[in-house]
């Protein structure tokens, strides 16, 4: 069974267990842990795992770390929607988890004959395997459904010396550079004949080649002071509360601010629970905290413009109302609407009936001009969705105000991973994040994703900063999404030439 290391594989009983506890190590790397360097080890003791596997037994070992890493990363679910919901969300993506080491075991078993030569072994195959992955994670984030951009390897890394590559390759190309590393060093073990000293001049020269890349320069043309204010409210799905208590939080916690000198305000997601656009009692709040504030606030609710919920963002002005509006356009499958409700209720009446309201899908722009300062609004999952992003980068967007509402979560990992994309959005786009939260986690990110404000979580208060706009264009907003369409062709391409191979060396 053992031959050479090449042809190295570990028995099923073993590798699934292996697998089991790869999926546990690269939840590690993510916060709130955050041991960011755990992500590729648990990377790479997957793809060991899958040596010598065919694709039967490649798929069975893709699930068992898939539902290792997937159950343990989205735990945070079962706080208030208890165990269904979370096995359905976290089987789901294991079964992409799957699929994607499935092909990826063909690939690991077959590769090495399609390309014989050592250079085909180290230069092609782990290029092959990291756009497999990368295609895996592009496909889950967009489908179906709208699909969940969570759990991206590049995810992992909002603190690590990788993080700044986010600027030059977006968080696609950023997951291909981490898992390529993990593919590399799993062939560099398939390859004795190097010496030992080679194999790790070659890995470590690998990690050099990629952490000399220079952080992507901010041009700052100008600057903005504004306060981000976190009311502490609880504003959960289920939470009991009167109507208007989440509006009096926020306006509680803005008050001690009045005297302060600032360009606009910003509250959370959902920090008005009554739509100010059909209450004159919450316009009136609304316009007292602009006047005394002498400045537009942009503020979450919920809308109904005609015969549809919207979640969406309002730049209200005193006086004036609504003078501008977002809706969110990436609503929450299962949790803001139920898709397929007459399909999924029979499997969980219980649980499909307490989504007693559909929200819409927005159609409006992500950008606000506020008296001559172009915003980008993300509300919550939005800043998980590439395709958002780009566009309000795309529109001329200076600063990004993220506004979420994480109460539904307590203490969990929840909100500290939603952070971390935030913090690798600032990087991206080149711009200051203002992630701004019900309850927290809220902190003000500044381009080079260091933190330059932020609040203790359930904890009223505010965060009163002036800060750096731009307009630098990264060579991630420039491509687009088109480096993660070049690498996840590539690992298609390498896997139908493998597929052909074992096709061949089946019928001879």
């Amino acid at each position: 069974m053992w031959g050479n290391e090449r042809s190295f594989s570990l028995p099923l009983w073993a590798a699934l267990v292996v697998a089991a506890g790869a999926g546990a190590v690269l939840d590690a790397g993510f916060p709130d842990r955050d041991w960011w360097y755990l992500a590729p080890v648990g990377v790479a003791l997957m793809f060991l795992a899958l040596l010598g596997r065919s694709l039967a037994t490649g798929l069975l070992v893709g699930l068992v770390a898939g539902l290792s890493f997937w159950l343990i990363h989205i735990f945070w679910i079962t706080l208030y929607l208890g165990l269904v919901p979370w096995f359905a969300l976290g089987g789901l993506e294991s079964l992409f988890f799957a699929v994607g080491l499935g092909l990826t075991a063909v690939v690991l078993r077959h590769g090495p004959r399609v390309w014989p030569s050592i250079w085909g072994r180290l230069g092609v195959v782990p290029v092959i395997v990291a756009g497999l992955w990368t295609a895996r994670e592009a496909i889950s984030a967009v489908w179906p459904y709208g699909g969940f951009a969570w759990g991206r390897v590049a995810l992992s890394q909002s603190e690590s010396p990788f993080g700044p590559l986010v600027a030059w390759v977006g968080l696609s190309g950023l997951s291909f550079i981490l898992v390529w590393l993990s593919a590399l060093a799993v062939q560099l073990f398939r390859e004795p004949e190097l010496g030992r000293t080679l194999r790790k001049g070659i890995a470590v020269g690998a990690v050099a080649v990629v952490l000399i890349v220079p952080a992507w320069p901010t041009t700052q043309n100008g600057e903005v002071r504004l306060a981000a204010v976190q009311g502490n409210a609880d504003a959960g799905l289920f939470a009991e509360y009167s109507p208007g208590q989440i509006l009096q939080d926020h306006t509680s916690a803005t008050l001690p601010l009045i005297g302060e000198k600032v360009d606009f305000v910003v509250w959370p997601e959902n920090s008005s629970d009554i739509d100010p656009t059909r209450s004159q009692g919450a316009a009136q709040v609304l316009d007292y905290i602009s006047t005394e504030m002498d400045a537009p606030l942009i503020t979450g609710t919920i809308t109904k413009p005609d015969d549809t919920y919207y979640n969406s963002s309002l730049l209200w002005e005193a006086g004036r109302g609504a003078v501008d509006v977002y809706d969110k356009v990436h609503p929450v499958p299962f949790a803001e609407y139920m898709p397929d409700r007459a399909f999924w209720r029979p499997f969980a009446p219980d649980l499909i009936d307490l989504i007693g309201r559909d929200y819409g899908i927005g159609t409006r722009d992500n950008i606000f001009d506020i008296n001559g300062v172009l915003a980008g609004i993300a509300i919550c999952f939005d800043i998980a969705d590439d395709q958002l992003v780009h566009e309000m980068i795309d529109d001329g967007a200076r600063v990004i105000l993220a506004q979420t509402n994480n109460a539904d979560f307590g203490h969990t990992d929840e909100s500290v991973q939603q952070l971390a994309i935030a913090r690798l959005r600032a990087m991206e786009t080149s711009r200051t994040v203002v992630n701004i939260s019900t309850v927290g986690s809220s902190a003000i990110i500044t381009p080079d994703g260091a933190t330059l404000d932020s609040l203790p979580t359930f904890t009223s208060g505010a965060m009163v900063q002036t800060v750096p706009l731009s307009d630098t264009i990264t060579p991630a907003i420039v491509a687009g999404r088109g480096f993660e369409w070049l690498v996840s062709g590539l690992g298609l391409a390498g896997l139908a030439l493998c597929a052909r191979s074992a096709r061949r060396r089946r019928h001879r």
